[in-house]
């Protein structure tokens, strides 16, 4: 992955991170981004990278 690739995706990420935050549990936002990085660079969709963010959360937590 890029540099520029990689920046977008960040961007991207703090972006639907935010609506997450907004409700959740005190957490690191790498173990949010982390997750939803992944699923996009495997071509998933934004709106499926979320659900992936929130399921290793979710996983986290117990």
């Amino acid at each position: 992955m890029d540099v520029a690739t990689l920046t977008e995706l960040l961007r991207e990420a703090e972006e639907h991170h935010g609506a997450y935050e907004a409700v959740a549990p005190k957490h690191h936002w790498s173990d949010w981004y982390a997750p939803y990085i992944v699923a996009r660079s495997e071509g998933r969709t934004s709106d499926e990278a979320v659900t992936a963010a929130g399921h290793h959360m979710d996983e986290l937590r117990g």
